[in-house]
Parts: C-alpha cells; structure tokens; sequence
C-alpha cells in the first residue's frame, strides 16, 4: 500500500490541514507524517495538527476536530450564515455544562454553556472559510442564543444579526419559536421580532 500517496490525498482532502487522528483512522503509519515534516512538506502547527507548509491551518475544523464537544456558536455563527460582516477575534462556542474546558481552547475561544440536553439542539454541518466541515448551530438556534447571551455581546451585533435575519426567506419561524421556548427567551423573542416585523 502507497501510505505516502494516501497521506497526500488526505491532505488534499482537508485543505492542507491534518490530524494525527486521521492518520491514525486511516491506519496510516506516523512515520509517513513525521517523514514529510522532516523533509519540509509539513509543518506542525499544534499538537496532533500538521499543516502542509503551502497551506493555512483550518484552525476552526481543528479545534473542532480535536475537541468534539465544541459547536460554532453566537458570533462566529452568525459570520457564517453571514448575519454580521464583523470577522470574530476570537471564536464563540458552546460546550455542555460541566464539561472542563483546556486552557488551549479557552485562549482561542469564548466559551458558553449550555445544559447538556440543548447542547446538541439545532446542530448542523456548514463549511469552514477553508472548505472543510464543521459544527454550527443553525440560524433559529443562533439568534435565541444571542438574546439568550446579550448581556456578553455588543449590542449593534444583535440589532444588525436580527434587522438582517427578518430578510431571509427561508427562516423556520415555528422552529424558532420552539427553540425560544425550550431556552426561555420566547418573550424577549417576541419583543424583537415585534419591533422590526
């Protein structure tokens, strides 16, 4: 088997960025890996994430990779749905409650918790800046969590995420609504909606 030749179309896969984890699901042999660094075709970027040196880290799909438990959420979701123009300094995700968040990610990220059974409530797949797959709340999901955090965002973020929001065509408002009741801001919902409706 041609490791190297399948080390590469993985690369190619991920847009340049690779884990060690999918070396390891691909039962691939790190001395393919730690071959490439050593002849300058790879470099690593953290720990367990390498980067092809004509490639920029998909820090997004690696930090989300890494920790499994992380969903894209508030600000850097609605950057992705393409809500606000603002790009995120730092990443905005949710984790369940009581999970320990490790220093590496509480530097890159602002951390919110959710109780464990709406964690995993309105989750779905979008595509990174970099082409790859990861994890975001979706845009009903979003704009309850805002109003549920406005305390910890600007104030002109949620006024300009929602004046935009009330334009899509394709919003599920029962969803919404569903989503605003089961995270108790249904009122305060309400209220926004009512003012720019």
């Amino acid at each position: 088997m041609n490791y190297q030749n399948k080390l590469e179309k993985l690369l190619e896969k991920h847009n340049g960025t690779i884990l060690s984890a999918d070396i390891d699901e691909n039962k691939i042999p790190r001395i393919y890996l730690q071959k490439m660094v050593a002849e300058g075709k790879l470099e690593k970027a953290d720990r367990g994430v390498y980067v092809s040196i004509d490639s920029i880290e998909d820090e997004m799909y690696s930090l989300q990779t890494k920790y499994s438990k992380i969903i894209y959420s508030h600000e850097t979701a609605l950057y992705i749905h393409g809500l606000t123009d603002r790009t995120p300094f730092e990443y905005s995700v949710s984790f369940p409650s009581g999970y320990k968040v490790v220093p590496n990610v509480a530097d890159k990220c602002k951390i919110y918790y959710i109780k464990n059974d709406l964690h995993q409530m309105g989750i779905i797949s979008a595509i990174s800046s970099f082409g790859n797959s990861i994890s975001v709340y979706n845009i009903e999901r979003t704009m309850c969590d805002l109003i549920r955090s406005r305390n910890r965002i600007d104030i002109q973020i949620i006024n300009d995420s929602f004046k935009r929001f009330v334009k899509l065509k394709t919003t599920d408002y029962s969803l919404l609504m569903e989503y605003a009741k089961m995270l108790k801001v249904e009122k305060i919902l309400k209220n926004y909606l009512e003012v720019l409706i």
